[in-house]
């Protein structure tokens, strides 16, 4: 009875973590993928208003693409501090500098009311939110993975990664429904920065976990070693500690993540100004489109994942990089035919094919590093592949349309598949791996 009693406080406790996370990454990736939303439809009038059209929608993206630049930088700052003084406090640090700078973006001046100040102090903001997402991930997902079963590695470390799905989803919700219940005018001067005023939530999330939650076992358990010996230079220094070990690791970690960030932000974020304006699609009809991708996708990120845990990450992973670079080539003529369904159909199969990625990552990319170092590590070779993949995929996007032709960007979606597809190849199975012996 005791033992039984054990198991389910221990689950409960598990479910408990995980909710927690889940909650947490959803409203940060809100936040992250609100701009992203904003940046293809309001921001260029609204901050680079005396250019034209196409220049102020360049200029946008390109501030979108500040917060990726930052992304590494802040893996860095927090992958340091969330090895040297636990996941939980590096965590909250990281969600309540989302919630301030996303917070403080609703409040921003326009162009027309205080000049090139205005995209400057955007840009500047953005930059805060890579920050912010670059602490974050490694923060929420060792809290998952590090504390769930062995056997349960991957289908828990998929409710960190289900945050960014849900996050799309959050986004572009807020902004069909605060555009439902404003006229066109009023939102697009005033309106547009209800959803992001709403980020002040993520204050109130951290303040529970901080409040509710007690950091992994196995920081615990590493901590508690360090106490006990002389000083080590892992104490010092995590982030390099981590280069030097697993500088091959890293890399391959890095481009492992690159087709999910250049297909996932083509999907999500370029494709609402190409639909806008190559299929002459309404504006809440494309946000519509990638709401409903993306709520297909959370589901099938577990799915994913707990076929991982049964079967390995590599192979689900490898099949995911394939089918996205073939996936590419059907893309583009479905959302020319102007029909929703088909476009709906063109996102939803892309974002699918991504979940067999993204799904089970968390747990792969956690078995990949030692303990010591597993923060830094793991969040080294996710956000350099975000700023090698996700930072200017979406400018580089209009830039291939616009010049070259739309086929020219399903070349550049299958190429990072092809990428990712060889660096899981060189990566080695870690699905049956224990944690506090990884080398």
């Amino acid at each position: 009875m005791n033992q039984a009693s054990g198991d389910t406080n221990s689950a409960l406790n598990m479910r408990k973590v995980a909710l927690t996370a889940l909650a947490g990454t959803s409203i940060e990736w809100y936040d992250f993928f609100l701009y992203g939303a904003a940046a293809a439809l309001i921001f260029p009038s609204a901050f680079f208003g005396e250019v034209n059209e196409t220049t102020a929608l360049i200029l946008s993206l390109l501030t979108f693409a500040a917060g990726f630049i930052a992304r590494p930088i802040g893996g860095i700052i927090f992958g340091h501090f969330g090895d040297k003084i636990g996941r939980k406090k590096t965590l909250i640090s990281a969600l309540m500098l989302m919630g301030i700078s996303s917070t403080l973006i609703g409040l921003l001046p326009t162009y027309a009311m205080i000049g090139v100040t205005a995209p400057i102090l955007l840009t500047l903001l953005r930059f805060a939110q890579g920050l912010a997402i670059g602490g974050q991930w490694g923060g929420a997902m060792l809290l998952v993975t590090e504390s769930a079963p062995s056997n349960q590695r991957g289908y828990y470390g998929a409710f960190a990664q289900a945050g960014a799905p849900i996050g799309v989803i959050l986004a572009n919700l807020a902004l069909i429904v605060t555009s439902a219940l404003v006229s066109e005018e009023f939102f697009n001067t005033w309106g547009w920065r209800i959803p992001f005023l709403a980020s002040a939530i993520l204050i109130i999330i951290s303040m529970y976990i901080q409040l509710n939650l007690e950091d992994t076992a196995a920081f615990k358990e590493l901590a508690s070693k360090q106490q006990g010996t002389e000083k080590q230079p892992i104490q010092r220094s995590p982030i390099i500690e981590a280069v030097k070990k697993y500088p091959k690791r890293i890399s391959l970690a890095a481009g492992a993540f690159l087709s999910v960030q250049v297909t996932f932000y083509i999907l999500i974020a370029f494709m609402l100004a190409y639909g806008v304006t190559s299929a002459n699609m309404d504006r809440d009809d494309m946000l519509s489109a990638v709401l409903i991708a993306s709520a297909i996708m959370v589901p099938l990120q577990f799915v994913f994942s707990a076929y991982s845990d049964k079967h390995g990450r590599k192979g689900i992973f490898m099949a995911g990089a394939i089918l996205s670079g073939l996936w590419a080539f059907a893309i583009f003529p479905l959302v020319d035919t102007g029909n929703y369904w088909l476009i709906v159909m063109a996102i939803s199969v892309g974002l699918i094919f991504l979940a067999m990625m993204y799904g089970p990552q968390a747990a792969f990319f956690t078995e990949l590093f030692s303990t010591e170092v597993r923060y830094s590590g793991a969040t080294l070779g996710y956000q350099f592949g975000a700023i090698l993949g996700g930072a200017f995929a979406p400018t580089i996007a209009v830039k291939l349309w616009t010049d070259f032709g739309i086929i020219w960007v399903s070349v550049y979606i299958a190429f990072a598949a092809l990428l990712t597809l060889l660096s899981v190849m060189a990566l080695t199975e870690t699905y049956k791996s224990d944690l506090s012996k990884t080398d």
